[in-house]
């Protein structure tokens, strides 16, 4: 049945756009919600792309590839397209607005940009399996379960190499020991 949702929709079955929406819900969500980090960009993003593939059923052609693929391809180009929009228009920012915006804004700049050169002080002093799951995790946004698949650690090793490289690093950018963070993150 999986295989011919597609073609259901292409054909006007009303149905089969239900049977999409539990079918791949759960992959186009965790797409949007991965990539976008905002739930109500990602909400927006997940109905722009439902419709693309209401739109583009009649293009499916399972000789190419599978329906998941196919429907996967259409949700990371559509969020693609959705991430270069949004940075488009930040850095369409002109001169005169610049110029008019409150003097701390470059404050607020420099002191990110302290901060983020003190964390990567902080991750230098990891260990290299520590500081390599925090990037995973922070960087590319991946999930404890993630890394360990594309590391091949167990799932509790990277899950203990995250706590101790964040342990280490609180005690390093001197924002409190182990015990108190210990004690925050149990309550």
């Amino acid at each position: 049945m999986a295989q011919a949702i597609l073609q259901s929709i292409a054909d006007g079955d009303k149905t089969a756009v239900q049977d999409c929406l539990k079918t791949y819900g759960g992959l186009v969500w965790s797409l949007a919600r991965r990539m976008l980090r905002n739930s109500d960009d990602a909400e927006d993003a997940v109905q722009e792309i439902f419709v693309d593939i209401w739109k583009n059923a009649a293009r499916f052609d399972p000789l190419q590839s599978s329906e998941t693929s196919f429907v996967a391809m259409i949700a990371r180009r559509r969020l693609i397209d959705r991430i270069r929009f949004s940075q488009r228009r930040i850095s369409t920012d002109s001169l005169e607005d610049v110029l008019a915006e409150p003097v701390d804004r470059s404050d607020k700049m420099i002191q990110i940009s302290l901060e983020a050169a003190e964390a990567a002080k902080a991750l230098e002093t990891l260990r290299p399996e520590q500081r390599q799951v925090l990037k995973l995790s922070i960087i590319q946004g991946m999930s404890h379960q993630e890394i360990s698949d594309a590391t091949g650690m167990p799932l509790g090793t990277v899950k203990t190499h995250a706590r101790r490289g964040i342990l280490q690093a609180r005690e390093f950018l001197g924002l409190g020991d182990a015990e108190s963070y210990t004690k925050e993150a149990s309550v």
